[in-house]
This record gives C-alpha cells, structure tokens and sequence, in this order.
C-alpha cells in the first residue's frame, strides 16, 4: 500500500542565519515559507536550523544562535568555520536518522548530504550557482545519485549551470504568498522614486542601480541589510544624499509597504541570480521592475511585469527604468500571480509523494524477491 498524506518531513536549513524574520536572504525565506505551508497542509514538518530559528512546524537548533557566519574568512579561520558547520550538519544528519522521517528536504548547501545521504529519500532544492564543495562530491570516481535522492532547481536558468554535474534536475520556481504583498499597494507611490531591496553585497549591484537611477533622473531608496560594510562604507556611502537613501533592513511588513512605494524596482545583479524574490514581491505590489539581464531575470520578468534591460551597463539599465516605469499596475501584479505559494508547494508536494511512493515499492519489490 502506498504512503498516504500527510507525512512526516525533516527540513534541513543552511546555517549561516537563523530561519527568522527580517529574513538576510532569499533562502532563509524560503524555507520559512516552506516549512510553514507544508505545515499549513497537514504535514509534520522538523525544521533542523540555527538557534533563533522560527516556524510553526518543530525547529530543532542544532547550531548556536550566536554564531557568527564570516563571509570570506581566510586560512585557519576559514578550516574552523568550515568544520564547525560541517559537525551542525553532520549532527543533523544523525537526527534524521534516527527520527523515522518519510523524506528529507535539503535547503542545506552542504556537500555532507550527497556524501553521506540520510537513510530517508531525499529532495535536494538547488539554490545556488554551483557550489564547489558540492560538485567535488559529484565529480568523485564511481559517484552516481541514488534513485531515493532528486534534484529540483528553483529556474531554468539555474539548472543549466548545474546540469554539467547532474543529469536529471527539475524546476520548481519559488512563491510567495501573494496576499502578503498586495496589502501594500494602497501605499501611496512616491513620485519619480525607484526601489531597491536585498543584500547590500557588491554581486547584487547596488552600485549600478544608483548610477542607473541617477541617468532615468530618478531618486533611489534601498532598503535590506549590509552583508558587507567595506563594499557599503567605499562604494555606496559616498553617494548617499537626499536622493540616495538606505531605508535599513526591513521585516516582510514593511518590505510590503516599501515596494509599493516605489514608481519602479530595480533589480541589479551582477551575478548569476538563480531567481529574485524580491523582484516577483515587487510585482505583487504593482510595481514594474527594470532589470540587468543576469541569471533568472529573463525567466521571471514577463512583458507585464517590467522591462530587462538590452545590456549589462548603468546606461541599459537606466533605459529600461524608462519603459518599465511606464507600465500598468494592474498587468504587473498578474504577471506576479505565476508566483504564488501554493503552485510551489504543490509541486514540491508532488516530488516529496513520489520519493515516498517509490521508496514503499522499493522495499515491497526487494521482500518480494
């Protein structure tokens, strides 16, 4: 007889912050969305995070809360910071396994999963770019994913890096839960303003946004944590003004408010961005979004919902601030609805049942023999 709902699922969650709002990142919202609409659903959910996580499903901490994550430290700071995680992670591997989960979901960008998988199936969400660590685990001699493992990317964009190390990745975007959003837009539009939200971090481009605004003659307010203070203290502090200004770092509440206020969103990565959430959050609010044309950005920005730019240089972008501010609230919030919630859950519903289902015939086939 095959598994039926609902079940019983161990989240494993990055460790560099703890899973709580105002979230630093993408990731950290994600899995808190995750873990509380599968909840939601009826499912079990285990959250295993960093101390001063928060979820409506069980958090286990199994790192401190006062841990602190160092972005680039080097030499014998950086070995220690990687041990110390890699122990957080290999404990929670030792938990799952002794907690009879039906299956694990991996937000984890650990390469300890792959090479050690936890005895449950498990659905791997694929955040990032690759990741060095994780494909040297791929890339090892006689390595091959066993069928109780799958891979999801959250775009299209996003698996073709990763397709060079792993045959079989699916796609399931990331939501949000749409109403959330749309409280916003009965925030007044502050004229001729453009926003900007995420981390202040020289691949998110804040630089280029600020320069773009500037020849669109548009005034810029930026808002979300500064993950690094020598990029912020000698490339974006010297231009802060009147027209230039950092809002802070923002819990979900106020980030709702924030982008509604804006006559446009720019989004300005430097990088292979894998998605943008706060770029499809910009377009639940109505606001249009003008984009460099890196990563996900084509994928997810639609003719309703904005304009990517032609280009990858301040003047590009300050044309496409130009057209996108020009465009029709009422499009770009249905542009936005491709995103909610519930078609992400339900996909990701739908791979978790499968591993489940697999694995029970697995097992009948092998007592059969």
């Amino acid at each position: 007889m095959l598994h039926a709902q609902p079940l019983n699922i161990a989240v494993m969650a990055h460790l560099h912050h703890p899973i709580a709002s105002p979230f630093p990142g993408g990731l950290e919202m994600h899995t808190a969305l995750l873990t509380e609409e599968l909840t939601a659903r009826g499912h079990s959910v285990t959250l295993f995070a960093k101390g001063g996580s928060h979820t409506t499903g069980t958090v286990v901490p199994v790192l401190d809360a006062g841990f602190h994550f160092a972005k680039h430290p080097e030499g014998p700071a950086r070995d220690a910071q990687t041990r110390h995680l890699d122990d957080a992670h290999n404990t929670t591997l030792n938990l799952i396994d002794e907690g009879n989960f039906d299956v694990v979901i991996n937000n984890s960008l650990s390469p300890l999963p792959h090479a050690d998988p936890p005895t449950a199936p498990m659905l791997t969400i694929l955040h990032t770019p690759p990741l060095p660590r994780v494909t040297a685990v791929f890339e090892a001699s006689g390595y091959r994913p066993s069928p109780r493992q799958r891979f999801v990317s959250v775009s299209a964009a996003n698996a073709r890096q990763w397709r060079n190390h792993l045959d079989d990745i699916s796609i399931v975007h990331n939501g949000i839960r749409l109403d959330e959003w749309h409280a916003g837009v009965l925030t007044r539009r502050r004229s001729n303003t453009a926003v900007w939200a995420g981390r202040i971090t020289p691949e998110k481009g804040l630089h280029v946004a600020i320069e773009a605004a500037s020849l669109a003659g548009m005034r810029i307010r930026f808002a979300g944590p500064i993950s690094d203070q020598d990029y912020f203290t000698r490339t974006i502090a010297p231009f802060l003004s009147e027209s230039v200004q950092h809002v802070g770092h923002l819990n979900h509440g106020q980030l709702a408010s924030f982008l509604s206020s804006g006559t446009v969103f720019i989004a300005s990565p430097l990088w292979a961005e894998p998605f943008g959430l706060t770029t499809v959050e910009a377009m639940a609010c109505g606001t249009p979004v003008a984009a460099l044309p890196c990563g996900a950005m084509a994928e997810i920005i639609d003719q309703r919902g904005g304009v990517v730019a032609g280009g990858f240089s301040a003047a590009d972008l300050a044309l496409a601030i130009e057209q996108a501010r020009r465009a029709d609230s009422t499009a770009v919030r249905a542009s936005a609805a491709r995103f909610a919630a519930g078609v992400m859950i339900a996909n990701y519903e739908q791979h978790l049942g499968e591993l489940v289902n697999q694995d029970i015939l697995s097992d009948s086939e092998m007592l059969a023999s």
